[in-house]
């Protein structure tokens, strides 16, 4: 009787107290629940097995479920630190019932396991520990396998807001004392047991799957704003006074600074042009630059980034597909880029305006619109737009052709950003070396955007081709992160000391394939392990990329969470197929030169949304891509296909200190004939037919014609010229 007693008043004073704090977290904390059928239908009926799990940003989180999600008698799995703190003892102690657990401990598993089957529902936190990064953690194999286990019906559960609290334990931002949250209920799940040797193999594969799962869930919440509606949220939640962009003049740039750049600089450049209208930039990375273009984007002008090293031909392309009028650049820059041919030359523009002449425009009304009115409120100043709207025009690299104009929306590029930071922490406290160009998507989004809109410390430098200076930067600005291609990190690492890098986290490889000698440089040199990613400008641009918590050697990882993919066949292809992708950082649409203006919106053979990538893949069973080519660098050659990026890696395992490439001609006999074109004077057709024989490689992928170079022709991106190459190749 006594036991029923105490029972009773114990569910009493839960109740009280579930009611009055669930009151009070309303009323301070403006709580917001999305998806409460789905959690609703996920604990109906009888003796359903249920495992809810939720990212972990704070003290309150268990807190919050206990008392916004609609389901009774749940028991709660904490970690054994968290547990140390006596205010969360007590208060989750008298508002449900807990059990402490370490996660590494396997009999924490069983006891899970015994909870499941007694038809109690159970929520637990797979990363263990509340975040330190403001990103997802590890992720413990056991809450997985015990899903696969029991086959418990998974519930995940998004919470945002109380990482901004006073409860997290987040460095680096502004903290408030009621930030307002959100608990966002995604549709139930199951995870089924993996099919695996041994049970150390199911363990891994579940937690591999759980991991992918808590990825998703970071994309849950889908910000509804633009790219200059997120640098008023980072403004806001970093504070005006961080330091935020350095450029080559070594002066370091707020947020208010920023904000002075964009809201001046857009406004005068807004006189000059029409809401809607496609502005060409033709300026270097510089703190400037980011002002324009993020001042252009809050009055709804769309940046079109022109590539300066693209040639007269390439740029006229640009200019004549995206129907650009005016064009903005700096005097300075076309002097020291000796651009002024460049620019002569260019059709069909009205007028070309010089950044000198732009700020000169300001008038003394000008001024005191900013300083009294729209840097202290510069959400009002910003033009009505949709996350569907065009935020840039970007233009391909033109390696293979002609350049197209690829116009990316808000969602696309802020899509990437949420979908690279679910796989990466990077924290306020990163400060990114970006030497890659803006106008290439690489450089733009991950290089630029990422940092700026995220709270972390930019170093603009203006060309990527300063091999000796930009170690020397990265190691006098103590750079954390760097994004670079192939090509450009071979030659850093060349000439830098190796202590030059000593506090980089991370070196993101993208652009070009990463040469197997560059990744063995920078482990042996430097200790640092490059992830590879793949991507195109048409995806904002990142498809997949590796990380520390999944990385695999001679792939490009693993696909980005939210990102749909089908490989279809190629006729004499067996591995693999042509990748096709879909998903919200996919572009809006191609503009094309031979016709103007019109936006061409993505589809494929699969339907409307999906984009050809034109890359032949392989995905292996735990999901990393490896490319085998470009469907348009294959050679027919006697009939069978023939990859020529193979062929150039089999070049490179015969004289790995050189730099090869190789392209292909009509021939009469065999259909096309491969050129090697090669830095190495020595190179023969003996040590190739060797290399052929050594990677298993057929005797008519060794090329015939050898032709030496001094270089091989690039890019401003960095990648190879194959266009060039191809003409070389005729010629020859």
């Amino acid at each position: 009787m006594n036991m029923i007693n105490k029972s009773a008043f114990k569910a009493a004073v839960r109740g009280f107290l579930g009611v009055l704090l669930r009151a009070l977290a309303r009323l301070f904390f403006r709580v917001r629940v999305d998806g409460v059928e789905e959690a609703l239908a996920a604990n109906a009926g009888e003796g359903r097995r249920l495992l809810v799990v939720a990212n972990h940003e704070s003290f309150l989180d268990g807190m919050l479920l206990g008392l916004f999600l609609p389901i009774r008698d749940m028991v709660f799995m904490v970690h054994t630190e968290a547990i140390k703190n006596i205010w969360l003892r007590i208060g989750l102690g008298l508002l449900a019932d807990y059990l402490s657990v370490d996660p590494s401990n396997p009999m924490a598993v069983k006891q899970v396991i015994r909870l499941l089957a007694s038809g109690r529902p159970v929520a637990i936190f797979p990363e263990g520990r509340i975040t330190l990064t403001g990103s997802l953690m590890k992720v413990y194999e056991g809450p997985a396998f015990v899903a696969a286990k029991t086959g418990a019906t998974v519930l995940p559960v998004r919470i945002d807001g109380p990482l901004r609290s006073y409860f997290s334990r987040m460095r680096g931002q502004r903290r408030k004392v009621f930030p307002r949250v959100t608990l966002t209920v995604l549709p139930a799940t199951r995870l089924p047991m993996p099919e695996a040797p041994n049970a150390r193999m199911r363990h891994y594969k579940s937690g591999e799957a759980m991991r992918r799962l808590m990825q998703e869930m970071a994309l849950a919440k889908r910000h509804q704003n633009t790219l200059y509606g997120v640098l008023c949220d980072a403004v806001a939640r970093h504070g005006r006074d961080r330091r935020v962009v350095e450029d080559i003049r070594q002066v370091e740039y707020t947020y208010q600074d920023l904000l002075k750049m964009a809201l001046m600089l857009g406004r005068l450049a807004g006189r000059l042009t029409t809401r809607g209208e496609r502005v060409g930039l033709l300026l270097p990375n510089m703190a400037p630059t980011l002002g324009l273009f993020l001042g252009l984007t809050a009055l709804k002008r769309v940046p079109a980034m022109l590539n300066y090293t693209a040639g007269v031909d390439g740029m006229q392309t640009a200019c004549t597909a995206a129907c650009i009028r005016t064009l903005i650049t700096s005097r300075a820059f076309v002097e020291q880029a000796r651009l002024a041919g460049k620019l002569a030359a260019l059709q069909g523009l009205e007028r070309i305006v010089y950044l000198e002449d732009l700020r000169g425009q300001a008038r003394f009304f000008d001024k005191l619109w900013l300083m009294c009115w729209a840097l202290w409120f510069p959400r009002q100043v910003e033009v009505e737009a949709t996350p569907e709207d065009a935020a840039v025009a970007l233009f391909t690299s033109g390696s293979e052709g002609k350049p197209k104009g690829v116009v990316l929306s808000h969602r696309a590029i802020l899509a990437n950003i949420m979908q690279i930071r679910a796989i990466i922490d990077f924290t306020c406290d990163d400060r990114v070396l970006n030497v890659l160009p803006i106008f290439h998507s690489f450089g733009l989004t991950a290089g630029t955007l990422l940092p700026v809109l995220t709270g972390a410390s930019l170093f603009l430098y203006p060309s990527p081709l300063h091999y000796r200076v930009i170690p020397e930067l990265a190691y006098d600005r103590g750079c954390t992160v760097m994004f670079g291609t192939s090509t450009f990190l071979g030659n850093y690492a060349r000439f830098a000391h190796p202590y030059d890098f000593y506090r980089l986290r991370y070196v993101v490889s993208g652009a070009e394939k990463l040469s197997s000698a560059v990744r063995e440089q920078w482990f042996e040199k430097f200790g640092i392990r490059i992830l590879e990613g793949y991507g195109a400008t048409e995806t904002a641009p990142v498809i997949a990329v590796n990380t520390p918590m999944a990385y695999r050697g001679g792939t490009v990882g693993q696909f980005l969470p939210g990102l749909e993919y089908r490989l279809q066949a190629t006729p004499g292809i067996e591995r693999g197929g042509v990748l096709h992708v879909r998903g919200p950082n996919v572009m809006s649409g191609y503009l094309r030169a031979d016709r103007p203006g019109e936006l061409q919106a993505p589809s494929s053979e699969l339907g409307e949304g999906w984009y050809e990538t034109g890359d032949i893949v392989d995905v292996d069973d735990d999901g990393f891509v490896r490319i085998v080519g470009r469907l348009k660098r294959f050679a027919k050659v006697a009939g069978e296909m023939v990859s020529l990026e193979a062929v150039e890696k089999m070049a490179s395992m015969a004289s790995p200190g050189a730099q090869h490439a190789v392209s292909s001609r009509p021939d009469e006999d065999k259909g096309e004939a491969l050129v090697l074109f090669t830095t190495d004077a020595g190179l023969g057709r003996a040590a190739l037919q060797k290399a052929a024989r050594e990677s298993g490689m057929p005797e008519l992928s060794v090329p015939r014609r050898i032709v030496r170079v001094e270089a091989l022709p690039l890019l401003g991106t960095g990648k190879t010229d194959y266009v060039t190459l191809k003409q070389m190749a005729e010629a020859a």
